[in-house]
């Protein structure tokens, strides 16, 4: 605040020509003020648009590259007003709606990857599906499956969930459990035999591995086309035309399972990345969530000499009933993902305060533990690629 009461007299843009019987707008800062530090910019703002509340001022600023100027004039022309006496709670309004138009009228400025719009220190909530592709490396589907069959689908994990175990595994010298509890599920008995006998995770063995249960090999077909749909589409829109690099060319065919169960809003799941040992670079992952909606967090991997310390803010999003979250191929390497305790959940119709999450995956052929390096000394399969790819990627 010392810089903004001791700066330099602020030269104000020159008052429009006042039409008849119309009342002049309050001046608003020249363009200068853009070399203003973002809290100066945000205390403007904040004088000039009093009903509007400081993350949605941050948010349509950052879409607008910082200039004050022109996010005022948004904000005066595209924001609503708020009523003092209705008590309707209303939907985010889609960012698309603050983007500056481009000067080339034949080019979408949605082809091309979107600023990051996360704030050190503070996590921007996202809800507009659009806005989600565009931000972070996801696609959200909401009401993904007929509801008869989601509901279905949830009761049948629900009755397999009470079998389910919390994972243990060795951290340096403790031996620590997941904090909510899960089930591992393949397509056929070789593949279960495989996995309990020749693949290992986090230095141990998995020894309650599951065939696919009918409705879940039912599902996975959906979700295996969606997801390839979906591909397509981040590969047209987002990705400049072409695949990323050590992107696979091949279909995605899920052939695993992870289902795991958070029993009430403390059971969460610390930020990480999944592990990339028998996915390969690059991998994509389908994630249908059911019963209670729960907060899933993204933020990115940043090397240390980043210059960018806004890089490091979270991007929440909201995973309801029904809804299948697409992590893309720039997911695993390059960003981690959480799901956070929450203070208060709404209870769902048929699973009280659980939540099932459901993450299709594609184990390549060419990571088999057959083919994966083992150490010389005590035969052990090593448990994490680096990652392939650089920021700028």
């Amino acid at each position: 605040m010392d810089a903004f009461v001791t700066r330099k007299k602020r030269k104000l843009s020159p008052a429009p020509a006042l039409a008849c019987n119309t009342t002049p707008d309050v001046a608003t800062p020249a363009t200068d003020a853009n070399e203003e530090s973002t809290d100066v910019k945000l205390a403007i703002l904040a004088s000039l648009h009093s009903d509007i509340d400081h993350e949605t001022l941050l948010d349509i600023l950052l879409a607008h590259d910082g200039n004050v100027e022109t996010t005022s004039q948004t904000l005066r022309t595209r924001l609503p007003k708020k009523s003092s006496t209705s008590n309707v709670v209303v939907a985010q309004s889609s960012l698309r709606s603050f983007a500056v138009a481009s000067s080339d009228s034949d080019a979408s400025p949605f082809h091309k990857r979107a600023k990051l719009l996360s704030r050190k220190g503070a996590t921007l909530h996202l809800f507009d599906p659009q806005d989600i592709s565009e931000h972070t490396p996801c696609t959200i589907i909401h009401n993904f499956l007929p509801a008869e069959e989601a509901n279905s689908l949830l009761q049948e994990l629900l009755d397999e969930s009470k079998s389910f175990e919390k994972i243990t595994f060795k951290l340096f010298d403790n031996v620590v459990s997941s904090p909510h509890t899960m089930g591992f599920y393949v397509g056929s008995y070789q593949e279960m035999q495989e996995q309990k006998h020749e693949y290992v995770y986090n230095g141990a063995r998995m020894a309650d591995v599951r065939t696919l249960t009918p409705q879940l090999e039912r599902v996975k077909a959906r979700v295996q086309e969606v997801v390839n749909e979906q591909i397509q589409e981040r590969i047209r829109t987002l990705y400049g035309g072409k695949r990323l690099k050590y992107q696979s060319s091949k279909l995605w065919t899920p052939n695993a399972a992870f289902v795991n169960c958070y029993n009430g809003p403390q059971e969460s799941v610390g930020w990480h990345s999944d592990q990339l040992t028998y996915l390969g670079p690059r991998p994509i992952i389908g994630s249908l969530s059911l019963g209670v909606a729960r907060e899933f967090r993204v933020r990115r991997i940043l090397p240390t000499d980043d210059p960018n310390p806004d890089s490091t803010g979270q991007i929440s999003l909201r995973l309801p009933h029904n809804s299948l979250l697409i992590m893309h191929a720039d997911m695993q390497e390059t960003w981690k993902h959480s799901v956070s305790p929450a203070q208060t959940i709404d209870p769902h119709p048929i699973a009280g305060s659980r939540r099932i999450n459901i993450t299709y995956r594609h184990y390549r052929t060419g990571f088999h533990p057959r083919n994966t390096p083992k150490c010389p000394l005590d035969n052990i399969t090593l448990h994490h690629l680096h990652p392939v790819t650089t920021a700028t990627n």
